[in-house]
């Protein structure tokens, strides 16, 4: 909309009328230029747009908003970044929608590194080689901390969107804030001694050093050596939240967790209350059935001695058939160990009288044995087949020619009666 006359001499500027004028004055004076700084705030956007501020790489206060369409980044033959130094040819054009002045970058070259961005990787690898930022020097937190420091500037955002988090996410646990600058000279020093104080107070769990973002050197104070070592030094464990996601300082190494957000740290310091009382309603209900079990179990425990005591007679009668089936085997017990004794008694007399059966037997087959070994040597069977011996008179047997003299009387025995006889002499002789 152009502007319109309301008065003799006088006109009034539409607010979009205005804007593109200026635009196409800055484009007729400014068609093709090219500038050169360091990049600072660099994000590229899900379309493949980048925007991000140039600064004088002498560390002067003037930014230059830029804005590089998708068309132009995907010829880069680099990777933008924080603080790289580039010269950028394009237009000076009017963001209309908020009236601000930018850069729309048609060609981008790398002119070398910015000057802070060189002092980050120097004393990254510096700090690194000396192992401030080892894993293993890195230290658990506390599952359930009960009060959390804050280290961060009390007027800035980052406080109120730690202490919203905690307040929705943990409201049991109590904050203590410890404020400091976070920005400017005197940013560096100031979070060395809230570090400190911190320490030596130990009135906490665990530290949340936070800040939102910014650029390199809106958040260089979390590169600085002295605050970096003062978080790697301290004995209360360090959450570091600072900037976006993107962001990362050296405090961030030297902690013992990063957060990509303060309300992230916040987030990863406090377990959330909702999900400790889902866990301790689980625990409860755990408890609570296995409880109703064990007095379910002494209950029925308790019901059958119950009924054992409720009914004594029972007992009585069972201790009452006990002695009775005691005293009938009492009263038996005698007779039916006389019993046994007759029984063993008529077995050994079988046993004695099969024994000396077998011993008649035996003595009467040796008997005839004998006999009829006797019998085989019975000399009156052997007269009976025609011998006979001499007798000496005195009963004795004559068994040699020389007991025969002449003129002796001897008796021959045979096997029907006897004969004496009488020694004749011999015609030889």
């Amino acid at each position: 909309m152009g502007p319109r006359e309301t008065a003799p001499g006088r006109r009034i500027w539409g607010v979009a009328g205005l804007l593109e004028a200026v635009s196409q004055s800055l484009s007729e004076r400014f068609s093709v230029v090219v500038v050169g700084g360091e990049i600072s705030g660099f994000t590229r956007a899900a379309s493949g747009h980048c925007y991000f501020g140039l600064k004088d790489a002498d560390g002067q206060a003037a930014s230059l908003r830029c804005a590089m369409f998708r068309r132009a980044a995907a010829l880069l033959d680099f990777a933008p970044g924080e603080g790289l130094l580039v010269e950028l040819r394009g237009r000076v054009a009017v963001y209309e929608p908020r009236g601000e002045l930018q850069f729309i970058v048609e060609a981008m070259r790398r002119a070398g590194a910015g000057t802070l961005y060189e002092q980050f990787l120097k004393l990254r690898a510096r700090l690194a080689a000396e192992g401030l930022f080892d894993a293993d020097a890195k230290r658990a937190l506390p599952s359930h901390p009960r009060r959390i420091g804050v280290i961060t500037s009390a007027a800035g955002a980052a406080l109120h969107d730690v202490l919203t988090a905690l307040a929705r996410r943990a409201p049991q646990v109590e904050v203590v804030v410890y404020p400091s600058p976070v920005q400017g000279a005197e940013a560096p020093p100031a979070l060395v001694r809230a570090l400190q104080t911190a320490n030596a107070r130990a009135e906490v769990d665990l530290l949340l050093l936070v800040r939102g973002g910014g650029s390199l050197e809106d958040l260089w104070a979390f590169n600085d050596e002295r605050v970096v070592r003062a978080v790697a030094a301290s004995a209360l464990p360090v959450v570091c939240g600072v900037g976006h996601e993107t962001d990362v300082t050296l405090c961030d190494l030297a902690a013992d967790l990063r957060a990509p957000t303060p309300t992230a740290a916040a987030e990863l310091a406090a377990p959330s209350r909702e999900a400790l009382m889902q866990q301790l309603a689980t625990l409860e209900r755990g408890l609570t059935l296995r409880t109703d079990h064990r007095l379910q179990s002494l209950a029925q425990r308790l019901d059958r001695l119950a009924l054992r005591l409720a009914r004594p007679s029972d007992a009585l009668a069972r201790q009452r058939r006990m002695l009775d089936l005691l005293a009938q085997r009492a009263a038996a017990a005698p007779v039916r160990r006389v019993e046994l004794q007759r029984q063993r008694l008529a077995h050994l007399a079988q046993r004695h009288e099969r024994a000396g059966a077998d011993t008649l037997r035996r003595q009467a087959a040796r008997l005839d044995s004998l006999q009829a070994r006797l019998q085989a040597l019975d000399p009156q069977h052997v007269l009976a087949r025609g011998y006979a011996w001499l007798d000496d008179g005195a009963g004795g047997a004559i068994t040699s020619v020389a007991a025969l003299t002449p003129g002796r009387e001897v008796q021959a025995v045979l096997a029907d009666g006897k004969a004496r006889l009488k020694v004749l002499p011999s015609p030889q002789g």
